[in-house]
């Protein structure tokens, strides 16, 4: 028996969540279900494809995740389940969800679900909640062992889904220039994709030191500012900004007991990007 993690954009104010609950539980009453979120940012496709992969190297292979975040329902995109390098599943849409988990961990293989058999009994007539009649019913049937991989529906070429932009941060002659992908939501960070190999690599930092940093949406520029890299918020006095290296090992942006993002008027995601180059002297 294996877990089944759960992540939707449908939020806890009506009955969406329990229910998907409901159908996992009559798959198998023996199943352990947990959440990775319900907060994804309706229809934010690229930050549910971000929120798998922070999140999945922490479970043990054998693993299913059940990502609902699908603007597209009703339309001719797939139904899916991939299974990662790594051992763990994914049962989504066929949209982008999966753009980070192929890139830092590689696909296996893809199965596409028939929705018009592979779906909870009843829900013939149902075309709008697949999250309990596709997803949720499927993710419940492989996690509870009730089905296998192979047998979850026809393959499909790894190099066929449907991934988004992913843009890779590069040292040039503007200094280091990546992109914002996500916000620690809670906090108003801004965690971007410059790794702390390529932060080290560019700059050789020293905690204390002082690099400029300029936010740009699409072209337009948002903000520019100074900020000191440090190793962790207490570091600084509160209402302070830093650069820090995040949980996931990349460059964020934050102020200590503040919301950067909220404060600044700034975001994330493809056309966030950011500029950092080191104060020199």
């Amino acid at each position: 028996m294996a877990d089944l993690v759960i992540q939707t954009d449908f939020g806890y104010r009506d009955g969406a969540v329990s229910t998907m609950y409901g159908v996992a539980y009559g798959v198998s009453d023996k199943i352990r279900i947990s959440e990775l979120t319900q907060g994804i940012t309706p229809f934010n496709v690229f930050e549910a494809s971000f929120r798998l992969f922070q999140t999945i190297k922490y479970w043990r292979p054998g693993t299913v995740f059940v990502s609902v975040v699908d603007p597209g329902i009703g339309s001719a995109r797939k139904s899916i389940i991939a299974k990662l390098k790594t051992g763990q599943y994914v049962v989504t849409p066929d949209n982008g969800t999966l753009t980070h988990v192929a890139k830092h961990f590689g696909i296996e293989a893809i199965r596409v679900l028939d929705e018009t058999i592979q779906r909870l009994p009843g829900s013939e007539h149902s075309a709008t909640f697949l999250g309990r009649d596709i997803y949720a019913y499927n993710g419940a049937k492989l996690a509870a062992g009730i089905t296998t991989f192979d047998d979850c529906g026809t393959p499909l070429a790894v190099d066929e889904i449907e991934t988004l932009p992913l843009a890779q941060a590069e040292l040039t002659e503007h200094g280091l220039v990546g992109t914002v992908e996500i916000t620690d939501v809670n906090f108003g960070s801004l965690w971007t994709n410059v790794t702390e190999e390529l932060w080290q690599s560019a700059f050789d930092p020293k905690y204390g030191e002082d690099f400029i940093i300029r936010i740009f949406e699409d072209d337009t520029l948002k903000l520019e500012k100074q900020i000191p890299f440090v190793q962790t918020f207490a570091d600084v006095e509160p209402g302070t900004e830093l650069l820090y290296i995040n949980s996931v090992a990349t460059i964020g942006v934050a102020i200590r007991m503040g919301d950067f993002a909220a404060l600044n008027h700034v975001g994330a995601g493809p056309e966030w990007k950011i500029e950092i180059r080191k104060v020199e002297g």
